[in-house]
């Protein structure tokens, strides 16, 4: 190995795990915020959730982070080789220019094995395992879903507010029950207010039974006008949480053989859903080869790029990454396994041919 091998994929290598660093905890923050927040908010869920949480998450992050990471590094080392005249220095000395992008394409294919490694066998679990945490933390403690404080809404078709606590009996409870568009067996929409609520929990029907004290009931009629009850005591009223539950895995969710099994067996699916579960199982593939296509083109076009424009690479990288990732996700329009594996595949084959073409127009320049 040359001292020329270890002085690139050096830097490349430690740009790689900077940029994956830096790259996973904003999509893990983005993740948590979108997933959890209302959590945090209407249950004061324990930070150790928090915890397990993201890092059930950072797996699947990886999925984009570590060829987006891999694309940025790329871009921004050779951009600074080729400021600092270092490129020059090299082919003077008579070495290619894919000789010196050879420890570039190693790390890539390095890290195309991790991507395999990650992408078939770790993502789809974690990503099982957090979509389980927050249902296990309520049948842990199904009484933290009705804390005070908050707007609870994640009983179907009901939205809770509790005022206070006194006990194991809630204070100054209201209910707000409303009906979706087309959903017969929703209950009527209606208000509810009780000045003190006493709860019992059915774990097996996973379902609240709460008596009402001091009760006032409003529901609203066909003709603009209302109907409104008042009783000292209503038993039992029902809030169910077993709409906390997961619901059927999705294929992000599953392993392979669990895809193919569910795409095959399942008599519910259309012959276009089946198409979209099978190509799961394709684009964990061709993304974790997409460290080597963007191998290709990142080595080019970072010669290009200025070393005090130091945010040109990122936002090349950005763009690059994001027409990628963005052009392979369109192939859920095609409804054949050949065509949508083909649309999977186009966008690794054109970074491939672009970067030969672009190597080619470097290598006499």
């Amino acid at each position: 190995m040359r001292i020329s091998d270890r002085y690139i994929g050096k830097q490349v290598l430690l740009g790689t795990l900077f940029a994956i660093l830096v790259l996973s905890v904003v999509l893990v923050l983005g993740s948590l915020f979108r997933e959890i927040r209302p959590l945090l908010v209407e249950q004061h869920i324990p930070l150790v959730i928090v915890g397990q949480f993201a890092i059930n998450i950072l797996p699947v992050s990886l999925m984009f982070t570590i060829p987006w990471g891999f694309l940025s590094a790329v871009l921004m080392v050779f951009g600074r080789l080729s400021s600092d005249q270092e490129l020059t220095g090299f082919r003077v000395a008579g070495i290619s220019l894919p000789r010196i992008a050879a420890p570039v394409f190693v790390v890539a294919l390095l890290l195309c094995g991790l991507s395999v490694w990650m992408n078939i066998g770790i993502a789809p679990k974690a990503k099982a395992s957090m979509e389980n945490i927050l249902y296990r933390e309520v049948m842990r403690d199904p009484r933290a879903l009705l804390d005070p404080g908050a707007v609870q809404s994640r009983f179907k078709n009901q939205k809770v507010f509790i005022e206070g606590k006194d006990g194991d009996a809630l204070v100054g409870f209201h209910m707000y029950q409303t009906r979706k568009v087309n959903d017969p067996d929703a209950p009527p929409p209606a208000y509810v207010h009780a000045g003190r609520v006493e709860l019992m929990v059915d774990q097996v029907e996973q379902q609240f039974k709460l008596t009402l004290d001091n009760t006032f009931i409003e529901s609203p009629k066909e003709d603009g006008t209302f109907d409104r009850a008042i009783a000292g005591q209503a038993q039992y009223w029902f809030l169910s949480f077993s709409d906390s539950r997961p619901k059927k895995p999705k294929p992000a969710a599953m392993t392979n053989d669990e895809i193919l099994k569910f795409a095959n067996e399942d008599p519910r699916l259309s012959e276009r859903a089946r198409v979209s579960v099978r190509s799961e199982i394709t684009r964990r593939y061709a993304y974790s080869m997409a460290c080597l296509a963007f191998a290709f083109v990142g080595v080019p076009l970072g010669i290009k790029s200025r070393r005090r424009d130091t945010s040109g690479g990122l936002i090349l990288s950005i763009l690059i990454a994001a027409g990628y990732f963005l052009a392979s996700m369109l192939a859920d329009q095609f409804k054949t396994d050949a065509s949508v594996t083909a649309a999977i595949w186009t966008p690794n084959i054109v970074l491939v041919l672009l970067g030969l073409w672009l190597f080619r127009r470097s290598r006499f320049k």
